[in-house]
Protein backbone atom coordinates (compact mmCIF):
# COMPACT_ATOMS: atom_id res chain seq x y z
CA UNK A 1 0.00 0.00 0.00
CA UNK A 2 0.95 3.70 -0.62
CA UNK A 3 0.76 6.25 1.93
CA UNK A 4 1.40 9.83 1.72
CA UNK A 5 3.55 11.88 4.58
CA UNK A 6 2.46 14.93 4.78
CA UNK A 7 4.56 17.20 7.32
CA UNK A 8 4.45 21.26 7.83
CA UNK A 9 7.33 22.82 9.04
CA UNK A 10 7.64 24.66 12.66
CA UNK A 11 7.51 28.44 12.12
CA UNK A 12 10.22 28.83 14.07
CA UNK A 13 12.32 26.21 12.83
CA UNK A 14 14.68 28.62 11.62
CA UNK A 15 18.18 26.80 9.89
CA UNK A 16 17.06 23.24 11.33
CA UNK A 17 16.13 22.56 7.86
CA UNK A 18 19.02 23.00 5.61
CA UNK A 19 21.02 22.08 9.21
CA UNK A 20 19.42 18.84 9.08
CA UNK A 21 19.09 18.20 5.22
CA UNK A 22 22.24 16.03 4.74
CA UNK A 23 21.24 13.49 6.80
CA UNK A 24 17.58 13.70 5.86
CA UNK A 25 18.81 13.28 2.00
CA UNK A 26 20.98 9.63 3.48
CA UNK A 27 17.33 8.81 5.02
CA UNK A 28 15.56 8.92 1.63
CA UNK A 29 18.30 7.35 -0.35
CA UNK A 30 18.28 4.43 2.17
CA UNK A 31 14.66 3.62 2.14
CA UNK A 32 15.14 2.61 -1.86
CA UNK A 33 12.16 1.33 -3.68
CA UNK A 34 10.10 1.66 -0.29
CA UNK A 35 10.39 5.54 -1.28
CA UNK A 36 7.98 6.07 -4.54
CA UNK A 37 8.18 10.10 -4.40
CA UNK A 38 9.65 13.10 -2.08
CA UNK A 39 10.07 16.74 -1.93
CA UNK A 40 9.71 20.07 0.10
CA UNK A 41 6.46 22.47 -0.40
CA UNK A 42 6.90 25.74 -1.16
CA UNK A 43 5.83 29.24 0.48
CA UNK A 44 7.68 32.45 -1.94
CA UNK A 45 10.08 29.72 -3.14
CA UNK A 46 11.30 28.83 0.23
CA UNK A 47 10.32 25.16 1.74
CA UNK A 48 7.76 24.90 4.34
CA UNK A 49 6.70 21.61 4.42
CA UNK A 50 7.52 18.07 3.32
CA UNK A 51 5.70 15.54 1.12
CA UNK A 52 7.23 11.64 0.71
CA UNK A 53 4.89 8.59 -0.82
CA UNK A 54 6.29 5.65 0.62
CA UNK A 55 5.01 1.89 0.23
CA UNK A 56 4.64 0.25 3.22
CA UNK A 57 2.40 -3.07 4.87
CA UNK A 58 0.38 -0.44 7.06
CA UNK A 59 -0.36 3.28 8.56
CA UNK A 60 1.95 1.76 11.30
CA UNK A 61 4.49 0.99 9.20
CA UNK A 62 4.67 4.54 7.22
CA UNK A 63 4.09 6.24 10.45
CA UNK A 64 7.87 4.36 11.72
CA UNK A 65 9.35 5.27 8.43
CA UNK A 66 8.29 8.98 9.41
CA UNK A 67 9.42 8.98 12.73
CA UNK A 68 12.60 7.85 11.37
CA UNK A 69 13.02 10.79 9.44
CA UNK A 70 15.93 13.15 10.62
CA UNK A 71 13.87 16.04 9.79
CA UNK A 72 11.29 14.78 12.30
CA UNK A 73 13.68 13.77 15.15
CA UNK A 74 15.37 16.87 14.88
CA UNK A 75 11.75 18.25 15.83
CA UNK A 76 11.51 20.37 12.40
CA UNK A 77 7.84 19.67 11.69
CA UNK A 78 4.98 21.00 13.58
CA UNK A 79 2.50 18.60 12.29
CA UNK A 80 2.52 15.35 10.35
CA UNK A 81 -0.40 13.27 8.02
CA UNK A 82 -0.03 10.51 6.96
CA UNK A 83 -2.62 9.23 4.51
CA UNK A 84 -3.37 6.10 2.48
CA UNK A 85 -2.86 7.01 -1.26
CA UNK A 86 -3.50 5.60 -4.44
CA UNK A 87 -1.24 7.15 -7.31
CA UNK A 88 -3.99 6.40 -10.35
CA UNK A 89 -2.24 9.34 -13.02
CA UNK A 90 1.39 8.19 -14.68
CA UNK A 91 1.96 5.49 -12.31
CA UNK A 92 5.31 4.48 -13.74
CA UNK A 93 4.97 0.64 -12.02
CA UNK A 94 1.29 0.86 -13.62
CA UNK A 95 2.51 0.88 -17.54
Amino acid sequence: MLYAIICNDRPDAGTLRMDTRPAHVDYLKSLGDTLKLAGPFLADEKPDGSLLVVEAADEAAARALAENDPYAKAGLFANTTIRRWNWVFNNPEAR
